[in-house]
């Protein structure tokens, strides 16, 4: 089934590029990150084009859960403890001031923006709540502890963020689209400085922002690295007892919880992309023992790029790659994380500094002991004997029986059962 916003929402329609073209600046991707940059540098008066290889919108972002929100788990302890009480701060700051720009922007546009309170909780770890409230207070966040949330079973604990909010992203980005300079079905079939080849021509511009949910140049960055991709599912569920409020486990493998009119969104069944996981089958199973009345209407998958210490990558995509850039590796957050991009890369592809571009850097250490993870899992996959490859760094791909996918373990491509490329980082289809 497609998602309850693909559903309910006409992201506008545009034209292929068939030709030749100049301008200062090109984005690649046409999720939200790269369409709210390409908003900044419209109402910024900057000569760009947007070219996406698909829809608008047609991959990841259709299938969030559209959560508006500068709490993103308890990170903030975490933020403290590895980069310091300044540091955190701008991340909070950052993500913030992304929460006030889709409030301010939601004025325009008919797009169900809806303010609610965001609750982080923990199942069994009261200590993990206590710390995040202690970090919270070091930063002065209007943050506190309910006792009870009105979810079918007890928590440990639970911090609540007031005043977030929850929007139809599909509406909003359907909105702010309609003037923007945009082709649609338009692939890059090669890059280099100051160029990016399509079918129909040659586009040649100053600055560069990859905005492709997972970035496809291996020869630098090392994001194939740095990332890795994390698939979690989502059911929509009629007749299931509603409340106010964004719910989340702290936990990887936790479930999600918010409303829609009147359905319930119910997240979980998470596991690294190309790996077994709960899936479906555990959300269907947890809505039958606490929604026996609830009836099924749309389910849907997503995954997420994982950075190495929690923070996206945002801003130049190498040390050595002058005019090109970089938003990825939003961690579950991507609504915050995209506007936050956006008004980071549409300063720094002016020649502006930003305050928070530092903290967001691309370049900073990757000395973090998920790298040693990512590095197995790659490890692993190249070493698999297995038939069929992954025409990104050749990994042997895996069935996904529940979804009919051959998916990659190492970097998260997925391809459908006749081999038409579903998730990137891989570029092409695969011949199965």
């Amino acid at each position: 089934m497609d998602s309850v916003w693909t559903q309910t929402a006409h992201i506008p329609r545009f034209e292929p590029l068939t030709s030749d073209l100049k301008t200062d600046v090109l984005i690649i991707g046409g999720g939200m990150a790269g369409l709210l940059c390409a908003y900044r540098l419209s109402r910024a008066g900057i000569d760009y084009a947007l070219v996406e290889k698909g829809e608008l919108c047609g991959g990841i972002t259709k299938n969030t859960t559209a959560k508006i929100t500068a709490q993103h788990g308890l990170i903030y302890d975490r933020l403290i403890r590895r980069f310091g009480e300044e540091k955190a701060r701008l991340y909070l700051e950052a993500n913030r001031s992304a929460l006030e720009d889709f409030r301010t922007l939601s004025r325009e546009y008919d797009c169900d923006f809806e303010e609610q309170d965001s609750f982080v909780y923990s199942l069994g770890d009261r200590r993990k709540i206590e710390k995040e409230l202690t970090a919270l207070q070091k930063l002065g966040v209007d943050a506190d502890a309910p006792e009870h949330l009105p979810l079918p079973f007890s928590v440990a604990g639970a911090v609540r963020f007031p005043r977030q909010a929850q929007f139809h992203p599909l509406k909003f980005a359907a909105g702010i689209a309609r003037d923007l300079r945009i082709f649609t079905h338009t692939k890059v079939l090669e890059l280099s400085p100051g160029k990016a080849v399509i079918s129909g021509g040659t586009i040649t511009a100053g600055k560069i922002i990859i905005a492709t949910h997972f970035p496809f140049l291996n020869k630098h960055g090392g994001y194939f690295l740095k990332l890795y991709q994390h698939r979690s599912y989502v059911l929509a569920l009629k007749n299931a007892p509603l409340t106010d409020g964004m719910y989340v486990d702290e936990a990887k493998k936790g479930l999600s919880f918010r409303r829609y009119h009147d359905l319930l969104l119910l997240g979980g069944g998470s596991h690294h992309s190309g790996k077994k996981g709960g899936g479906w089958r555990e959300l269907e199973s947890f809505a039958r023992e606490h929604y026996p009345d609830a009836q099924i209407v749309s389910r849907w998958a997503t995954q997420d790029c994982m950075t190495l210490d929690d923070i996206p990558y945002i801003g130049p995509y190498a040390k050595n790659t002058s005019g090109l850039y970089v938003a990825a590796g939003f961690n579950k957050w991507g609504m915050t994380s995209s506007m936050a991009a956006a008004g980071i890369l549409s300063e720094l592809v002016q020649g502006k500094p930003h305050p928070y571009a530092e903290v967001f850097s691309p370049s900073r250490s990757i000395l973090r002991p998920q790298l040693a993870v990512n590095a197995a899992h790659s490890a692993a996959g190249l070493l698999t004997p297995t038939v069929p490859r992954c025409p990104h760094m050749g990994c042997a791909l895996k069935y996904n029986p529940e979804e009919h996918s051959w998916d990659c373990p190492c970097h998260g491509s997925r391809f459908s059962e006749d081999g038409t490329l579903i998730d990137n980082p891989a570029t092409d289809d695969k011949q199965l």
